[in-house]
């Protein structure tokens, strides 16, 4: 039989969910939903004005992003910033634009390196005017142009799923000073990419983002106190 055609209800449902899920990514990344934070079905629909299904289809992507933490049949919360997975998610996300570079480099023409110029202005407007969401948006564009040209699916796949948890770190990046820094960094890999470059340009690009790095070290929950009691023992106090 042949392959039935997608219906605009199937459509629908997908917008709703994509878009429940961008709207609760946004969230959870400026703090507007806080860590620890349950989010309760009822809540969200009112707030989203869509149903449970695409919310729930939502909320399933976000914990596989590791964005919100789910007890089957208990709760939903936002999940903790977990620095051991943001440090694992940046090496692969830095590996994967590093990649993305290396692929697209050849392939890219004016068009391209324009809109790679263009968004990397938009980012130092962004940071001149302190505001680091439109900040973040501006280095998704510039970044955006390569993965595009690529036209490899296996790297979109991963960065989809990996780069979410990112986002809070980067939001961090883009509202201190440092976040400038970016700027010149991007001017270095769209140089490199206009004279063909490819290797370099996928180094630098690999540079650019192992600058969220320093921003890993995150607080961590302190170890327990120890010391040895008058008979040599080993005493554990909980730390206040």
């Amino acid at each position: 039989m042949p392959v039935p055609h997608p219906t605009q209800p199937q459509l629908r449902r997908t917008l709703l969910r994509d878009n429940a899920f961008h709207l609760l990514r946004d969230a959870i990344v400026t703090g507007t939903l806080a860590p620890g934070e349950r989010l309760r079905d009822t809540e969200l629909e009112h707030w989203l004005g869509v149903s449970r299904t695409p919310i729930r289809e939502a909320l399933a992507r976000l914990e596989q992003a590791g964005l919100v933490h789910t007890v089957p049949g208990r709760s939903t919360v936002v999940a903790p910033l977990n620095p051991r997975q943001v440090h694992d998610a940046q090496l692969v996300v830095s590996a994967m634009h590093e990649l993305a570079v290396r692929e697209a480099t050849p392939h890219l023409g004016p068009t391209h390196h324009n809109a790679m110029r263009t968004a990397n202005h938009q980012l130092a407007a962004a940071l001149e005017a302190g505001d680091p969401d439109t900040a973040i948006a501006a280095d998704d564009a510039f970044h955006s142009v390569a993965v595009s040209a690529a036209a490899n699916h296996a790297i979109t796949a991963v960065l989809d799923q990996f780069t979410p948890l990112l986002r809070r770190v980067e939001r961090l990046r883009f509202s201190a000073l440092t976040g400038r820094d970016s700027v010149a960094q991007h001017d270095h890999i769209l140089n490199l990419c206009t004279q063909g470059d490819a290797e370099n340009a996928a180094r630098a690009t690999r540079t650019n983002w192992n600058t969220l790095r320093p921003l890993l070290d995150l607080p961590t929950t302190p170890a327990p106190h120890q010391h040895a009691d008058d008979e040599g023992h080993r005493v554990t106090h909980p730390t206040t």
